[in-house]
């Protein structure tokens, strides 16, 4: 390879592992995945395995460098991303069963489990100062509700473990031995006030986690450092064997995956501070950068480098994306003869509707697919910008039609409902006087034309579509160019590593339709918002 030099990046999300190499440019040159197990059980636990993680990380770099056609060797770094879960492991790093105690390998509780929604009410209740940069509440998402939850409901394990760590830190753990936290993490997840290079002992106290505060947070993380910040001294021996490379290849600190999309599409043109990430994947994510920090209500943060350096983030997104059009779609009379269509196509079923829907609207923009039905599709709450984690989806205009036609009407209003959420966020942080240029957009739910099209319509926003085709897995890759010395800075490698492809303006003939149909959107919410109160106080008799 003529002494080229590269850098990968692994992206462990919820249902796989992937693994991607980049050259200094930001080319891919190979890409591998592996899946992941997870369990779930009633009341919002789902739950996966540490090992299993690591062997499906093992896996995908093996692949992507086989896929590449380079030799270990010719990797100078690399770097991970991960979903925002909590892994706990015991002395010596065994892992701790975070459910069932006699399922002692499933040491993580993923981000998207709801087991702590009661801790996550009690900890708001106490409106410490805190909360002031997680939107003023809380998310059981988020890992002090979950360690509160264990210490309550597991205190064997809470007691007994050795450290907690958010999944992107465990990567690095146990590809260097350096336990040492990304301030992405512990800033975005668990309280940890970057600005001040400081936990609150104050706010652990007052909510029943003062142990961790009394041994001076050890088991959460003392050493926090910055995104691409070299880890120990690189891969250990047993990592690299593993992995399938060189002993001491640098490993960067890490990011929360939707940051490391951030990271891999926001530096083009005007910069992180005009262009908005957003990772529309299983959840969707926005990732808004300031020079100053900016509070909305709602909204996570604002967090202090978390994402780009020097720069404060804002965060917000929605609780299920993807996952809420293939759950919506799923409950159709006709899914069951579309999703053997769509088989047979080689497609997946949101795919082929997206195909329907192009080949239906014939050019104009398939909004007027969905005439009459409304969705708004917040099957697992509402993330930003009301943080409310009980909200619950609400489907409008269902008919009798239980052939093509009725099922791609409610994947267009479902697609549509999901860029109406993208506009309460920008709108929320424009009344605090964030402003952007543009959303950029990543993630495998929005790769389609015509969910990119919807998605600008319904947002009322131009989107731009990044270069690279994996523009996570690139976030991830310029950490271990920056720890690796490829670059200088994670700016510099963000200014050479990546730029738009493509570009979607909101279409000026669905704009009166994108209008009507979000004031239904908004009165929708308002009315499941209603009926939640009605849910709180049942009759009794």
């Amino acid at each position: 390879m003529g002494g080229k030099r590269y850098t990968i990046g692994i992206d462990v999300g919820t249902g796989s592992a992937r693994a991607g190499v980049f050259d200094s440019a930001g080319a891919q040159h190979g890409a591998h995945s592996a899946e992941i197990g997870t369990h779930r059980a009633p009341g919002g636990i789902v739950e996966q395995s540490s090992a299993d993680i690591w062997s499906a990380c093992s896996t995908a770099v093996r692949g992507a460098v086989s896929a590449a056609g380079i030799a270990p060797g010719d990797v100078a770094g690399l770097g991970f991303d991960a979903t925002c879960s909590l892994v706990v492991l015991g002395d010596g790093g065994a892992p701790l069963p975070v459910g069932d105690t006699t399922a002692r390998e499933r040491d993580v509780i993923v981000w998207m489990d709801h087991r702590a929604t009661d801790q996550a009410a009690r900890i708001n209740a106490c409106d410490h100062d805190v909360l002031k940069y997680v939107g003023g509440r809380i998310s059981p998402e988020m890992q002090t509700p979950k360690l509160l939850w264990l210490r309550e409901n597991r205190p064997d394990v809470f007691n007994g473990a050795w450290q907690f760590f958010d999944l992107t830190d465990f990567l690095g753990w146990r590809a260097t031995g350096a336990t040492a936290r990304s301030s992405c993490t512990v800033t975005c997840k668990w309280t940890y006030l970057a600005h001040e290079d400081r936990w609150d002992p104050y706010y652990f106290r007052a909510i029943g986690l003062g142990v961790l505060a009394d041994e001076g947070f050890a088991r959460i993380g003392t050493d926090i450092v910055r995104p691409g910040t070299p880890l120990g001294a690189g891969l250990t021996p047993e990592a690299a064997d593993e992995l399938g490379l060189a002993p001491g290849t640098a490993v960067g600190a890490g990011l929360i995956d939707a940051h490391a999309g951030g990271i891999g599409t926001v530096g083009p043109e005007e910069g992180p501070e005009a262009n908005l990430a957003y990772v529309f994947g299983t959840s969707s994510c926005t990732m808004t950068s300031t020079a100053e920090p900016v509070f909305v209500p709602g909204v996570w943060g604002p967090y202090f480098e978390a994402m780009v350096p020097g720069l404060w983030l804002n965060e917000g997104g929605q609780s299920v994306a993807g996952a809420a059009i293939a759950h919506l779609v799923r409950h159709h009379p006709y899914a069951t003869a579309a999703t053997q269509d769509a088989e047979a196509s080689g497609m997946s079923l949101p795919n082929w509707l997206a195909d329907m829907a192009a080949k239906r609207a014939d050019g104009a923009s398939a909004v007027v697919l969905a005439d009459g039905v409304h969705v708004v599709p917040e099957f697992l709450g509402n993330r930003a910008p009301f943080a409310d984690p009980d909200t619950r989806a609400v489907i409008l205009g269902l008919g009798m039609d239980d052939g093509v036609e009725g099922l791609v009407a409610l994947y267009v209003a479902g697609v549509c409902g999901i860029g109406y959420g993208l506009r309460q966020i920008i709108e929320a942080q424009a009344t605090r006087g964030i402003r952007i240029r543009r959303v950029v957009l990543s993630g495998g739910a929005g790769r389609h034309p015509v969910v990119r099209q919807l998605l600008a319509g319904s947002a009322g926003i131009e989107i731009a579509i990044p270069a690279a085709e994996e523009p996570v897995l690139l976030g991830a890759a310029i950490l271990g160019s920056v720890a690796s010395g490829e670059h200088a800075d994670i700016r510099h490698a963000m200014s050479e590593m990546t730029r738009f492809s493509d570009r979607f303006e909101p279409p000026a003939d669905a704009a009166s339709a994108h209008a009507n149909r979000f004031e239904i959107f908004e009165n929708m919410q308002a009315l499941a918002r209603d009926a939640k109160k009605e849910r709180r106080f049942p009759c009794k008799g």
